[in-house]
């Protein structure tokens, strides 16, 4: 990316000042090799952001940011309720795509010995690949209960324990779901996706813990040097991706009758306060349960899966974050406390210490913030912190460095599988040829990325974790 346009405001934040109809100020955060490196596109589409109506203080972009629809991959942008619109490619296709952390009574060399059987045992238990289906079947009064409770949902069904719920976003339920606002079309590809990872960048990985940069946050999460981890990162299936293919057509068509011109047809938008915008939230917190239920009753196969290696284990939830979602939160701004609606797409909401959206025992903590690398490489266990200047968002990957077409041509899976094997790491893939799509040549440093956001006053960095096995959708 050509930064002699942009104003540095630190070493690692850039301001683009308003122009060509931008209605706020795009904000970078990034070392300066981080921003070079980016496309070209992440500022065109975070400029497009700025011109969205209603947008407030700014368009921001993470450290790990890179192009995506609409809206770049890593974009955080906040409407106001009454003159702002809501996005569809500000949230993406991936609804509430995300991470949910598990802390074991298991250390490092626990595994050495029944790595193998462990990631047999875990591959087998949670289904993956594209458009693979699991165990459980929803009928369609079922399907629209768990669109209603999410993972409330699946405990309720006997998927973990209630305890699990007060660490989830939301509560592990978003409120205004409505299942009337889903087509027919997006709940018949979830009939039989619940409990499964789906393809991609989707992944099922066993960690231990390798750093400690912060003991005493370290501490009160529950997480101690070596120990092991399991991060399992997947969404809403084809539900999420029906809801974004069913609503983008559709305000794209409703944007003249409200106004609207979008430069890019990408970022097709509706008034939030408009029937159209209101419905695209209803099926959206539709999305969010839809992932939070997947991931809970992913975490139960996992806990089953455990067992049957290692009897006796306790598998506990850290955490369960979304990075693809629109919310309605409270922010001050200019001293005054507004209410906003903050897009996060390939962005992880990471609120402070005393946030009274953090259950009590986190309060004085602040909220983990989990942050997964590529294939084979960190991963990152950080803490919300006051005063983000981004509406409490951080970073929530390493970000892509090539498309997947380019990384298929410049890798072959086999020797990824071979190159993590030599380093320990057990890999269980439905396609090799998949896998070079996931190369860690394929992605940013997550280290650099982590930098970035730690010395813009993103996030706090708690540990440092690296794989032992990785059960690849």
């Amino acid at each position: 990316m050509d930064i002699s346009r942009l104003v540095r405001i630190s070493d690692h934040q850039w301001r683009l000042p308003p122009r060509d109809g931008m209605r706020a100020p795009a904000v970078f955060f990034g070392s300066e090799p981080l921003l070079r490196a980016m496309e070209e596109d992440v500022a065109r589409q975070l400029s497009g952001v700025a011109t969205l109506p209603g947008i407030v203080s700014a368009a921001w972009a993470m450290p790990d940011a890179h192009s995506g629809y609409g809206f770049p991959i890593g974009g955080v942008a906040a409407f106001d309720p009454v003159e702002g619109v809501v996005s569809a490619g500000g949230v993406g296709f991936d609804i509430a795509c995300g991470v949910r952390t598990l802390t074991t009574s298991l250390d490092r060399e626990d595994l050495l010995t029944v790595q193998a059987p462990l990631a047999d045992a875990l591959a087998l238990a949670v289904p993956s690949g594209v458009g693979q289906g699991g165990p459980l079947r929803l009928d369609q009064a079922e399907i629209d209960r768990m669109l209603r409770g999410g993972a409330s949902w699946a405990v309720g069904r006997g998927f973990g324990a209630p305890g699990d719920l007060a660490r989830c976003e939301e509560h592990g339920r978003m409120d205004g779901a409505a299942p009337g606002a889903v087509s027919a079309e997006a709940k018949a590809r979830i009939r039989d996706q619940i409990g499964t990872l789906g393809s991609g960048n989707h992944y099922l990985e066993v960690q231990w813990v390798a750093e400690v940069f912060d003991p005493p946050l370290a501490d009160g999460f529950g997480l101690r040097p070596g120990q092991v981890l399991i991060s399992i990162h997947c969404g809403s299936r084809g539900l999420g991706h029906q809801i974004g293919q069913d609503f983008l057509p559709r305000m794209l068509a409703e944007a003249p009758r409200h106004g609207l011109t979008p430069g890019d047809p990408e970022l097709a938008c509706a008034p939030l306060c408009s029937d159209l915008g209101r419905e695209y939230l209803a099926a959206m917190a539709c999305g969010v349960n839809c992932a939070l239920a997947n991931r809970q009753v992913i975490a139960h196969m996992v806990r089953q899966a455990f067992g049957s290696v290692l009897p006796g284990v306790r598998l506990n939830l850290l955490y369960d974050v979304c990075h693809n979602t629109c919310r309605r939160e409270e922010h001050v701004l200019d001293g005054r406390r507004r209410t906003l609606y903050v897009h996060r797409k390939g962005a992880t909401r990471a609120f402070g210490p005393g946030h009274p959206g953090l259950p009590p025992d986190l309060t004085a903590l602040g909220q983990p913030v989990l942050v997964g690398g590529s294939m084979g490489t960190s991963s990152y266990i950080l803490a919300g912190i006051d005063e983000n200047p981004a509406l409490d968002s951080a970073c929530h990957g390493a970000g892509r460095a090539m498309s997947r077409t380019r990384a298929k041509k410049s890798f072959r899976g086999r020797d990824v599988a071979e190159s993590l094997r030599r380093r320990g790491i057990f890999l269980r893939a439905k396609d090799l040829r998949d896998v070079a799509e996931e190369a860690p040549g394929a992605y940013k440093d997550v280290n650099l990325v982590i930098a970035s956001a730690a010395a813009a006053g993103l996030a706090k960095p708690v540990v440092r974790v690296e794989p032992l096995i990785c059960v690849k959708g």
